[in-house]
């Protein structure tokens, strides 16, 4: 009996082998098929195009590329000589037109039409000075500026983006989830987010769900019809909906850069 046991005892601790190489594989299979992780994440921030409001040459750049601003901090100033004859005019005009509303006190008709013309010349006096102020373009939150920065004698148009600002503190973080794993994610489910070159993972919360993709299978035509790709591939990849992680808090020392590549696991809502 004894032989026939100890005969018995390697195919025992092989057949436990296996089941237990088994047992892994499955739990693998399943964590990397059904679990809602992935590793298509990137660390994303509110961008801030910086344009001015006025039209004119570039005459000086106040600030470094990458450099920390505040919010109000000049960035660069459009000349501002141009601007400022044009209030001197404006000035001019209001003076003018006070003048003359003095000399037709006596008439009532016509001390109607010159205190019109009165208005019209204050107003215009307040669009110079505010077009003067507006050539000192600032920031309009704190944050960093991008290093692509104009520079002094470059034409700066009006509405035209001239910088950007990265804002402070608007950091999150958006994965791209497959579709068969949305049921298993919720807004306010935990998430485990692992950011590429961070050595401890951060912690963060579901904050919302995208609602919509574009369905690159379809096209407006001219006639404002549905123009319906007639192709249908066979093989069936499953699309990626952005899900947006809050992060609850970023430890001391650690800079997010918009852009970064992040590896995002959802846990139980409750976890």
């Amino acid at each position: 009996m004894n032989r026939k046991l100890s005969l018995l005892g390697p195919y025992a601790v092989t057949l436990a082998a296996v089941v237990a190489a088994a047992l892994t594989a499955w739990h693998l299979w399943q964590y990397y098929t059904e679990a809602p992780w992935t590793r298509d994440g990137h660390v994303r921030a509110d961008v801030i195009q910086v344009a001015p409001d006025v039209s004119g040459l570039v005459t000086a750049v106040m600030v470094d590329g990458n450099a920390w601003v505040r919010r109000g901090q000049v960035l660069f100033v459009v000349d501002e000589a141009r601007f400022s004859l044009a209030l001197r005019v404006a000035q001019a005009e209001a003076a003018s037109a006070r003048a003359a509303l003095a000399l037709a006190r006596r008439d009532p008709a016509a001390a109607d039409s010159a205190q019109g013309r009165v208005a019209t010349a204050d107003a215009a006096v307040d669009v110079a000075s505010l077009n003067l102020a507006r050539c000192r373009v600032t920031s309009p939150v704190d944050g960093y500026v991008s290093d692509r920065l104009p520079r002094a004698g470059d034409f700066a148009s009006r509405g035209r983006p001239a910088l950007s600002v990265v804002a402070s503190g608007t950091q999150f973080v958006e994965g791209y989830f497959e579709e068969t794993k949305l049921p298993a994610i919720r807004v306010g489910s935990a998430a485990e987010v692992h950011i590429m070159g961070l050595p401890t993972p951060l912690r963060g919360r579901v904050q919302s769900i995208a609602p919509g993709i574009e369905d690159q299978d379809r096209s407006s035509g001219p006639n404002m019809l549905p123009s319906v790709n007639p192709t249908f591939n066979w093989v069936r990849l499953a699309q990626r909906i952005p899900v947006r992680i809050a992060l609850d808090k970023v430890p001391p020392g650690v800079r997010l850069i918009a852009g970064q590549t992040a590896t995002v696991r959802i846990r139980d809502a409750h976890e």
